[in-house]
C-alpha cells in the first residue's frame, strides 16, 4: 500500500485532532480517495462519547496519492497525542513544503511528516517527525460501525460553542449531569438541577433547520402534529459535553439533534454548511437523571 500527500492546511488538521485528542488515547484515521475519516469509538471513553467524521481530502491536502488492495482505502490506529505533537511541530516551523506519507522505520509502520524549508541563513532544512501506527486489517475495518440512533425528536442550531463552553464551565462545579432541552420554536435550554441548586440558561431565536428526512416521515404519519413549544430533553454527562466543546476550535456551525432519553447527536461543520469541507459527528449517550421519567 502507498500513501503520500502534501499537507496544505496544517492549521485545520491540527485543530481537527485537537478537538478529539482528549476523548481517548488512540484514534482511528481512515484515508480514502476522496475523504479522510477521524474516528473515536472506544467503549472506554468517559461518558461513552464517540466521534465519526468525514473531511474532504482537498480541504487539507494537495498532491494526494493513495493505493491499496482494499479499494484504495487505508485505515490506521495511532496515538492521538503523538499525531497532535507532529502537527504542532509542523505548525511551529516556517516551511514551504510538508509531506505526509506511509513509511517503515526499523520494521515499525509510521506516518512520517517531512518538513522542508529554509533556515535563517538561507540553507535548506529538512525535519522528519514520525508517528507510530498500526494498520488495521480489512476484517477489523468492517467491524467499525457508527451508533444506531432513533430519528431525532428535534434539530436545532447551537449558538457559538465558545459561548456554550463558558456557561457549561460554570455549571460543571455544581453538577455532574447536564440537561439539554430544545423545542421546535427555536429555543435551546441548558439546565442543572440538584438538591441544592437549580440553574438554567435559555437561548431564543436559534434556528430549527428543515430536515428532508424528518419532513418525509411526518407526511407518512397520521399522528397529531407536534407542539412546537414542547421541549425534548436529553441528560448527558457534563464532562463529556465539555470534551465535545473542544470542537469550538474548528466549528463554524453546529447542529444538535435531540433523541429524547437516548442520545445527543452533534454535527460540527467545517466551513460554511452549503460548501462545507467536512463534518465531525459526535454521539453523546443519555444518562438517566432522577427526574428523567
Amino acid at each position: 500500500m502507498r500513501f503520500r500527500a502534501t499537507v496544505e492546511n496544517v492549521s485545520l488538521f491540527f485543530r481537527l485532532i485537537q478537538s478529539v485528542e482528549k476523548l481517548q488515547k488512540k484514534c482511528i484515521i481512515k484515508f480514502t480517495e476522496e475523504t479522510m475519516h477521524i474516528i473515536c469509538n472506544h467503549d472506554a471513553n468517559e461518558g461513552g462519547i464517540q466521534v465519526w467524521s468525514q473531511i474532504k481530502v482537498d480541504t487539507i491536502f494537495t498532491s494526494y496519492r493513495i493505493q491499496s488492495n482494499a479499494g484504495n482505502e487505508i485505515t490506521l490506529a495511532l496515538a492521538s497525542d503523538a499525531l497532535l505533537a507532529a502537527l504542532r511541530s509542523c505548525s511551529a516551523h516556517e516551511s514551504d513544503d510538508i509531506i505526509v506519507k506511509l513509511a517503515k522505520k526499523t520494521e515499525q509502520a509510521v506516518l512520517s511528516f517531512e518538513i522542508s524549508g529554509l533556515s535563517r541563513v538561507g540553507q535548506r532544512v529538512r525535519i522528519a517527525h514520525d508517528v507510530r501506527i498500526d494498520v488495521l486489517k480489512p476484517q477489523d475495518v468492517e467491524r467499525l460501525q457508527e451508533p444506531l440512533c432513533p430519528e431525532p425528536d428535534v434539530h436545532i442550531l447551537f449558538p457559538p460553542l465558545q459561548k456554550l463552553r463558558t456557561v457549561v464551565e460554570r455549571m460543571r462545579i455544581m453538577s455532574d449531569v447536564l440537561a439539554i432541552k430544545a423545542n421546535g420554536s427555536s429555543c435551546l435550554q441548558l439546565a442543572i438541577n440538584t438538591d441544592d441548586v437549580s440553574v438554567d440558561t435559555v437561548w431564543k431565536n436559534c434556528i430549527n433547520p428543515k430536515m428532508p428526512r424528518a419532513e418525509a416521515a411526518t407526511q407518512d404519519e397520521s399522528a397529531v402534529e407536534r407542539d412546537p413549544d414542547h421541549y425534548y430533553t436529553v441528560f448527558v454527562n457534563i464532562k463529556s459535553f465539555l470534551k465535545f466543546l473542544h470542537a469550538h476550535v474548528v466549528s463554524s456551525t453546529t447542529m444538535a439533534c435531540v433523541c429524547q432519553s437516548h442520545c445527543l447527536i452533534l454535527y460540527v461543520y467545517i466551513g460554511d454548511v452549503a460548501t462545507t469541507g467536512g463534518v465531525l459527528t459526535f454521539y453523546i449517550p443519555a444518562i438517566f437523571d432522577d427526574d428523567d421519567g
